[in-house]
């Protein structure tokens, strides 16, 4: 990634959604499964989560978020760094095909790769590294505390960041110059606000309807469940820690193709 950010604004922009964007899981799932499979011990923290999951409408998404991190408690830095860079790695077979297309046109065009994401800091800057990123923005969360501190980077949250990382030449009347902006939420509209372009990836159904009246790109690579109930079997997997590949890390990278899309769980499962 680039050490730091040139004043002069570039050819062009591309901002990336990380969470079902790039890839078709929540990466906070497949980390905790990956973590678990080396240290099961932590296991121990499920019941928290799931004591506390009732209380979601009251504690919101990022309090949400930090109920969920609990099973990264006391872990030292250097472990945790050690699990991001190789969680990293483990994802990179299942990046979507049409989206590692995109970042490589953009790449070869000289523009800006920005990976704004919602997902810890820890393992999304690992990502982008290793995709060839030139900026990742996240979750910042500190030492992992039982719930650590944290600001969710999500929604509106990343607009104010962009702003704040990014030189003011590079925005005109409020929006990126010559910006793609890719993702697969509505959460990421704010986002989507600073952009000239957009292409979504496996939206929503009602996603779609805006994407179409927007004259936005869509682009519906496969998934790895062929129904609800298997998104939902293999996502109990992943918060469990059951079985050594729910998510088919290391089975046939996934393809991607055009068309309808298998049932998908829509933007509601990420904090």
């Amino acid at each position: 990634m680039a050490d730091s950010i040139s004043r002069q604004a570039p050819a062009g922009i591309a901002l990336f959604d990380l969470d079902g964007t790039l890839l078709p899981w929540d990466c906070q799932l497949l980390f905790r499964h990956h973590v678990l499979r080396r240290e099961p011990w932590r296991v121990v923290f499920l019941p928290v989560f799931l004591a506390l999951l009732p209380l979601a409408p009251i504690l919101g998404a990022e309090g949400m978020k930090r109920v969920f991190l609990s099973f990264l408690f006391r872990m030292p830095p250097e472990t945790l760094a050690a699990h991001s860079r190789e969680f990293a790695r483990s994802v990179m077979p299942v990046i979507y095909a049409e989206a590692r297309a995109e970042i490589e046109r953009h790449r070869a065009a000289g523009h800006l790769l920005i990976l704004a994401s919602a997902s810890p800091e820890c393992y999304a800057v690992e990502i982008g590294r290793e995709l060839g990123f030139d900026l990742v923005l996240a979750t910042r969360i500190d030492e992992p505390g039982l719930f650590p501190d944290l600001v969710n980077h999500k929604g509106a949250a990343k607009v104010r960041r962009l702003h704040e990382v990014l030189p003011s030449s590079y925005f005109e009347e409020g929006r990126l110059l010559h910006c793609h902006g890719y993702t697969d939420s509505r959460a990421d509209l704010p986002m989507l606000a600073l952009c000239g372009e957009v292409t979504l990836i496996n939206p929503s159904a009602s996603l779609t309807a805006l994407g179409e009246s927007s004259g936005w790109q869509i682009l519906r690579p496969l998934r790895p469940w062929k129904s609800r109930l298997g998104f939902v079997w293999r996502a109990l997997a992943l918060l469990t820690g059951i079985g050594s590949d729910p998510a088919r890390l290391l089975g046939d990278p996934v393809t991607a193709r055009s068309g309808k899309n298998p049932a998908s769980p829509g933007d509601t499962h990420r904090v």
